[in-house]
């Protein structure tokens, strides 16, 4: 086939390519061209999803793979001029379901919703930050999508993708973390569930599903068992070999000195107070319902398999090199001795 990946150079979309080409198939890649040199060997355009697509007008392909697409009106636009298409596979998330709060939510779940006036005051950044709204943002694009491209579009909401070259650096601060081992400080309950995904299984599934011509919904996340996050963290420990030891400060701690649930506390996301704004704890958020991507073939390495890919990859990068999440040793520290008070 010939592939068209919008977007493609950051995480999901270079496994996208490699997937790809693994099976053969062509593969293009539109995006702005942050990062040019990571594919020179594929055919590489130049544009901007909310203004120019003229590269893009007159080509020919057989699917497209949307990675990047979270602003409505610009998935639209896309859309309309590659309305040639077979297949067109949106990148989703499980940000647009509306009550996170039940565990096992399926494709059917009530979604987000902005008024379409609401929506163009946000995209076009007169009422807040656009990423206040990213849930409903997500929905009103799957809906542009499939209201463009009607019974070609493959829906895919994604969890928490992890693996090498995860810039958002959620799992890659629990791997680096434990690797420094020592006393660890770790979020609530040890026996809370946690769902992520390898990029590369997320990947090469996708691409079969293309090729298969699948449509609609799936939640795509993992694993196809009960992972907890003390066994994550524990096969942290067992892929470094460090001495870590972990101490489950309990979240009204937590919340009492003012720690950030999922960006400072990475993969957490307290049990037991909802988050700012919110009227429930978000108990099913990482515990939705992924039957029906497993009945489609999706399929998992060992997450001991994606802890030591990842660690590699972490102990290649710069130690003093900005991170997007994860916390500060210094208030880790502090956090750690007042803990430790406060159980004795």
């Amino acid at each position: 086939m010939k592939l068209l990946i919008l977007g493609g150079t950051r995480f999901l979309g270079r496994f996208l390519v490699e997937a790809a080409k693994s099976k053969n198939h062509s593969v293009t890649l539109f995006n702005r061209g942050n990062n040019p040199d990571i594919f020179p060997e594929i055919e590489q355009l130049y544009g901007d999803r909310d203004g120019d697509l003229d590269s893009l007008k007159n080509r020919e392909w057989d699917a497209v793979i949307d990675t990047s697409g979270f602003i409505p009106r610009t998935v639209a636009k896309s859309c309309r001029v590659l309305n040639h298409v077979k297949h067109y596979t949106y990148i989703s998330s499980q940000s647009v379901y509306e009550d996170p709060s039940e565990p096992g939510l399926n494709e059917n779940a009530s979604l987000q919703y902005l008024p379409a006036k609401r929506i163009e005051e946000v995209t076009r950044g007169t009422a807040g930050p656009v990423y206040e709204h990213y849930g409903p943002l997500k929905t009103a694009s799957e809906q542009a999508a499939e209201s463009e491209l009607p019974g070609k579009v493959l829906t895919i909401r994604a969890g928490l993708i992890v693996g090498p070259h995860d810039y958002t650096d959620r799992l890659p601060y629990w791997v680096a973390r434990v690797d420094q081992g020592g006393e660890v400080l770790a979020p609530g309950n040890p026996d809370r569930q946690v769902q992520l995904i390898d990029a590369r299984d997320l990947a090469e599934w996708i691409i079969r599903l293309i090729e298969g011509r699948v449509v609609g919904v799936f939640n795509a996340v993992g694993p196809d068992y009960r992972l907890t996050m003390g066994r994550l963290l524990e096969t942290c420990k067992k892929a470094s070999g460090s001495n870590a030891s972990f101490s489950w400060a309990q979240e009204a701690f937590l919340m009492e000195n003012k720690v950030e649930p999922w960006g400072e506390m990475p993969l957490w996301i307290p049990e037991e107070y909802p988050l700012p704004g919110q009227k429930k704890p978000w108990n099913g958020f990482l515990a939705v319902d992924n039957r029906k991507a497993l009945q489609y073939g999706l399929k998992f390495r060992p997450i001991e398999a994606t802890i030591a890919d990842v660690l590699e990859w972490e102990r290649n990068r710069k130690r003093n090199a900005d991170r997007n999440a994860g916390m500060k040793k210094e208030k880790e520290m502090k956090l750690l001795e007042l803990w430790n008070e406060t159980v004795i």
